[in-house]
């Protein structure tokens, strides 16, 4: 038996007849007559020196042999393509694939979009609005923003984006009904549970003990996601604790106001990640320089409020 690998061709017909357990379905996946399936599947076995399935009436497996071979030749063929696309990529300056989490995407991220695209037109921008981890080295997207502690991959080029922070937010209507502290005993609670994961924690009775003030009923309403939880406090439904990074343009327009002066930091942070080769690469240091003006924006409203650790706050 030879250690010699076969023709690159014959080992795609056994991957793909391995896949779909039929002669007929991977012939119609390579664009090849049955025939042509078939006699590249016997070079193999013959290569091999052994059959690798077992035919049967209208239906084939796979042998001992082929069993062992269809797991590497499936991740082969997979590893083949990837890298065969990041090749591809590294000629491509006019697409630029950006991947955040959905509310991000929602309340940060798309609004701001009209500025870059109206500043880089020969940018085709594409955004994928998802929280699935993402191996940067072997998909299509270009550039990643997370929210989280890390740790940092030191394979990637990783960039710190901005902090994040969240002080109690509501309509002026609802501040109206609602003024003072002695308001927030009485005002309608709204949490959202996208934090939850935070250590310390960042919630409501958290940020009552950072102002001082006693504790109160803690039940209300309870959303998966911020930009839920915020569309609630535009509703007038009550008072949300509310991240920065989401609420942001809500407090410019006016439509809330945050009018407490604690506010609690998350200790995890937005980052930026994208592989080494391409942090350089036109397009994306374009959008790389675009996000870092808009995140400065975002930071003039650190002023208006004291940044607390919640660390640093007294137990309960």
């Amino acid at each position: 038996m030879s250690d010699r690998l076969p023709p690159l061709t014959a080992l795609r017909a056994f991957d793909a007849a391995a896949r779909h357990m039929s002669f007929q379905k991977a012939a119609e996946e390579l664009n090849v007559t049955p025939a042509a399936l078939s006699f590249q599947i016997k070079s193999l076995e013959e290569h091999f020196g052994a059959p690798l399935f077992r035919r049967l009436n209208r239906a084939v497996e796979l042998t001992e042999a082929g069993r062992a071979l269809a797991p590497g030749a499936r991740d082969g063929f997979e590893t083949l393509s990837a890298a065969w696309r990041s090749a591809q990529r590294t000629l491509d300056n006019t697409t630029l694939t950006v991947t955040a989490g959905p509310a991000f995407t929602a309340t940060w991220l798309a609004p701001r979009l009209y500025s870059f695209v109206q500043a880089h037109p020969e940018i085709e921008l594409r955004l994928s609005a998802s929280l699935s981890l993402v191996d940067l080295t072997r998909s299509e997207v270009d550039l990643a923003i997370r929210f989280g502690y890390g740790p940092d991959d030191p394979a990637l080029h990783v960039e710190h984006l901005m902090d994040d922070w969240v002080t109690p937010m509501m309509t002026p209507q609802t501040a109206r009904r609602f003024p003072g502290e002695a308001g927030l005993a009485e005002v309608p609670l709204i949490h959202q549970d996208d934090i939850r994961f935070l250590d310390p924690p960042v919630d409501w009775p958290a940020w009552f003990r950072a102002a001082g003030l006693p504790p109160r009923d803690w039940g209300g309403q309870r959303f998966s996601q911020a930009d839920h939880a915020i569309d609630a406090a535009l509703s007038g439904a009550g008072a949300v604790l509310a991240r920065i990074s989401f609420a942001g343009r809500f407090l410019d327009d006016g439509r809330l106001v945050a009018p407490f002066r604690p506010a609690l930091r998350t200790l995890a942070k937005y980052r930026l990640l994208c592989t080494k080769e391409t942090a350089a690469r036109p397009h994306v240091a374009a959008f790389r320089s675009w996000l870092s003006d808009q995140v400065a924006g975002v930071a003039t409203f650190d002023r208006d409020h004291d940044l607390l650790d919640p660390g640093d706050i007294p137990k309960a």
